[in-house]
This record gives C-alpha cells, structure tokens and sequence, in this order.
C-alpha cells in the first residue's frame, strides 16, 4: 500500500514510504496464487479493498457481488456511482443525492500558452528538489544518496 503523485518532484525525490503486509490467513476462493508464486492468495488484500471500497461507494457491507471482479468493479465506479454523481451536479442538483463520493475526473484542455510557461515555472517555482540553486542552475544532480 502506498501513495506515489504523478508529478516529477513525488517520482524524483519525495520521501513517501509504502507498506507491505502480509496476512496469514489464506483465501480459499479463486485464484488460489494469483502470482504464481507458490505463496497463495491472502484474505487480507481483498477485505482491506473491498471495505474501502464500499466506504467510498456508500454501500453497506453485504453489497460486494460487482466490486469482487475488477473489471466490475472498476465499471461500478466510473458508471454506476460516479455517473449517477455527476449527472446529478450537472442537473444543478435536484432530489435526493446518489450514493457515493466519486466523481469522474475531466481535466480540461490546455491552451498553447500555458504549454510554453507551464513547465519552466513548474520546474523552478513549483517542483523544488532540495538542491541549492546553484548546483540547479549548474545542472549539478541531487548529491543524496538512494
């Protein structure tokens, strides 16, 4: 489990650490070792994504049976709960509010002109990598160790 932003300073030189757990009790439904490894499955993955899951839609904790396959699950998001949302917040919001606490992300376009200012200024205000400015401006790279 972790997080990782899709932005050159978090890929570069954020200190963010993921955890890994491993639980012990093995999962008996299919597949048994989805990697292949000869280690089994774990119930503790798919309990910890399914509670989240259901968090995030507003379900009570029986209703799974689409969220089990990730396909469906992914599609109960984007369609079913999201959709409902947004059709909801581009009605302006009559009646009762869906289920649920996502939404479709649309980024919008981006003019030419903010393509040729964007990245300098991201680079040199907003992506700072802790280097001093003069080793930055001398191409120097980041001297900390791995």
């Amino acid at each position: 489990m972790g997080s990782d932003n899709l932005n050159h300073r978090s890929w570069t030189h954020d200190r963010e650490l993921p955890i890994g757990v491993l639980g012990a009790d093995l999962d008996p439904k299919s597949p048994s070792d989805p990697a292949g490894l000869g280690d089994g499955a774990r119930v503790f993955a798919q309990d910890l994504r399914l509670r989240l899951w259901r968090e995030h839609l507003d379900r009570d904790p029986i209703d799974v049976a689409d969220l089990l396959e990730p396909l469906e699950a992914f599609e109960a998001f984007r369609r079913r709960q999201a959709g409902q949302l947004a059709a909801r917040h581009d009605g302006g919001g009559p009646g009762e509010r869906p289920p649920g606490r996502v939404l479709v992300h649309e980024p919008g376009s981006i003019g030419p002109f903010q393509c040729v200012w964007a990245e300098p200024v991201c680079r040199t205000i907003f992506d700072l990598d802790d280097r001093p400015w003069r080793d930055r401006l001398r191409g120097r790279p980041d001297r900390r160790g791995p």
